[in-house]
């Protein structure tokens, strides 16, 4: 039993309120997940920023100074990338005015002990062990400002309790999924990935359905066809949350063995495992409020 809050703010107005409303949702589903949590936040001013591109990492010690990381950074990118390194909570975000793919190649030699656990142009990642509502106290959600965020309360099921087993995870560009339950083969589909040259950080069965999402859009499926292949090839019980730059979606299984529960109005999208982590939205006596049909793959763009 896993716990997941995720909030896409269509109305540019409650961004600033976004770290706020989401830290509200996240207190109510505590009890589904105690032993670790996680967070992704989109467009957060701080943590990311215009023309620049974003590496979220697991912890705060990398075996290296932050003026040696930036020094190795301007070796390889050079000063004009105006390289930065931040700690936020537990997690350490290192950004460049360079491509994606390109710091991550930079940060993966500067310190390849590090797990890095986010990227991309919009998205921050952060995960720790502990309590849902200390972690994000920790790493101050409740101050953020933003255009989406997801979170996931974990009680694990298919791995141990580490911060790295948290979700979301986050295996491409701005790409991030939650999931509340398990998927039965993961093993095997694991297996034929990693035949197809796909590297795993971890043995997490969630990450195995990460990487499927992420195969599927690098081969030009849009977001919900992948979940639709997802579907056709993941067994198990199951609810998803996927976000992209400027995208959510939610499905369940077949069966919809897995609580979700969605609210939607002109202002916002939001998803909670159970109705009270939308009980204090705004506007919620307005929304339309509804429980996902088994196997229907919802989407909604910014």
């Amino acid at each position: 039993m896993c716990g997941i809050a995720a909030l896409q703010l269509r109305n540019p107005s409650l961004h600033p309120r976004m770290g706020s409303l989401l830290s509200s949702m996240l207190c109510q589903i505590v009890d589904r997940g105690p032993d670790s949590a996680g967070l992704a936040v989109y467009d957060t001013p701080g943590l990311v920023s215009d023309g620049t591109s974003t590496v979220s990492l697991l912890g705060k010690h990398h075996g290296m100074e932050i003026d040696g990381i930036l020094t190795s950074l301007n070796d390889m990118l050079s000063p004009d990338a105006r390289s930065t390194v931040k700690i936020i909570g537990d997690t350490t975000l290192i950004s460049a005015a360079v491509p994606t793919a390109l710091l991550v190649k930079a940060v993966g030699e500067t310190l390849p002990a590090s797990t890095i656990i986010g990227r991309g142009e919009h998205v921050a990642v952060m995960k720790g062990v502990g309590h849902p509502m200390d972690i994000a106290a920790h790493h101050g959600l409740e101050s953020m400002a933003g255009s989406q965020g997801l979170s996931h309360t974990r009680m694990a099921t298919e791995s141990a309790v580490t911060a790295s087993g948290s979700h979301p995870f986050s295996v491409a560009d701005d790409l991030c999924l939650v999931h509340n339950g398990s998927f039965s083969n993961h093993a095997t589909v694991r297996r034929n990935l990693e035949r197809e040259g796909v590297v795993f950080d971890s043995d997490n069965d969630t990450e195995v359905g990460a990487r499927y999402i992420a195969s599927r859009l690098q081969q030009g499926d849009t977001l919900e066809e992948a979940l639709i292949n997802l579907g056709k090839v993941l067994d198990g019980f199951y609810t998803l949350v996927v976000t992209t730059a400027d995208s959510m979606a939610v499905v369940r299984d077949p069966i919809a063995c897995k609580p979700a529960i969605l609210a939607e109005t002109e202002d916002y999208v939001a998803m909670a495992s159970e109705y009270r982590a939308l009980a204090a939205l705004p506007g919620i006596e307005r929304a339309r409020i509804f429980e996902p049909e088994p196997g229907k793959v919802y989407t909604w763009s910014l």
